[in-house]
């Protein structure tokens, strides 16, 4: 199936540890596992096909995991096993190196050599929860004695083309439900130029990436880039490109593969802020200029012609009308029926 998930909460309690076992234990990279909430064991795992790689999301009470040479003699995808950690704590080992993971990191084991992990969980960590996209090796474009540099390391996924690659894993499984085929290997391609565009920043080797994964990679950049500025009135194509170090023609021509321009682009994403930050209570002491100052829209009057010319109303009636559902809910039941008599 395209996307499956499952809860050991649905299983008896003598059933859930024995299942997961099964489940996970023999997936992809096959691994024995232990642990200590055995008796009662709480946890869930989806997985989503991406065409040519798979993504799968966990989330698990305290356990052991270890990948033997036996395991590998048995059985050896021949893969990457790329995780990035949501929540809780981990450690990984492999070959000479143990590192300690904490929610925010991504580490990288490959399914071919003896590996082993430990997830701790707790009342001041939760469960440990992580997504796991596995690569297979021989689609990854970087040399292997060089990704080996990077096996067992704690790579940080909180900045720059980390946050890239973790934003897009975990879009990806969130629209996991609703992806048809076509989609799924689209993100698939688009998973591994980052994931492979990632590895290769990490080891300073850009030049093996191929130029579709170089521009993709720039793309994500570009896109995390206007993201995380659109606050900035002076967020222009001729900045963007002055940042990436390309032209402004470079750069349009780089957009001319969607349905967007550049500019087209930051204001949506701009009016899009907007439209939910006049819905929030907690925002209602702003006047709408200062609302659109925040988004960089600074000009009144540009704001409200974009804004109608974008969601059919003013920005004040969008206000207003939030602000009155927010005033009906805030009410007890017999009042708003009341109220609503008496509007009629």
């Amino acid at each position: 199936m395209a996307f499956t998930e499952f809860d050991t909460v649905l299983l008896p309690r003598e059933q859930r540890f024995d299942w997961w076992r099964q489940a996970v234990g023999q997936g992809v990279a096959p691994t024995h596992i232990s642990s200590d909430f055995a008796p009662d064991f709480v946890g869930s795992v989806g997985s989503l096909d991406l065409g040519r790689l798979q993504l799968t999301r966990m989330s698990f009470p305290a356990l052991r995991s270890q990948r033997t040479p036996e395991l590998i003699r048995r059985a050896d995808p021949e893969t990457y096993e790329l995780t990035l950690i949501l929540g809780g704590s981990m450690g990984v080992s492999q070959g000479r190196h143990t590192t300690r993971l904490a929610a925010g990191d991504i580490t990288l084991w490959t399914s071919s050599r003896p590996y082993s992990g430990e997830a701790v969980s707790g009342p001041v960590t939760g469960a440990s929860r992580a997504l796991i996209l596995h690569l297979p090796r021989a689609l990854v474009p970087l040399p292997e004695a060089r990704v080996d540099a990077l096996l067992a390391h704690g790579l940080p996924a909180r900045a720059g083309l980390g946050k890239v690659l973790a934003d897009f894993l975990g879009s990806s499984m969130a629209e996991a439900a609703v992806l048809d085929e076509r989609s799924r290997a689209r993100i698939g391609d688009t998973g591994l130029d980052l994931a492979a565009g990632f590895l290769a920043h990490r080891l300073d080797a850009q030049e093996f990436l191929p130029p579709e994964a170089r521009h993709e990679l720039l793309l994500a950049r570009i896109d995390l880039f206007i993201r995380d500025n659109l606050a900035d009135p002076a967020l222009t194509p001729g900045a963007i490109a002055a940042r990436h170090h390309i032209s402004v023609r470079l750069l349009h021509q780089l957009f001319r593969r969607r349905k967007e321009t550049v500019a087209a682009s930051i204001r949506r994403q701009r009016l899009e802020g907007c439209y939910a930050d006049l819905a929030d209570p907690r925002l209602r002491r702003l006047s709408v200029q200062d609302i659109g100052a925040r988004w960089g829209l600074g000009n009144g009057a540009a704001l409200s012609r974009m804004f109608r010319a974008a969601y059919g109303i003013a920005p004040g009636e969008r206000r207003r009308s939030m602000h009155s559902v927010h005033r009906m809910s805030a009410l007890p039941a017999n009042d708003r029926t009341t109220h609503r008599a008496a509007q009629w």
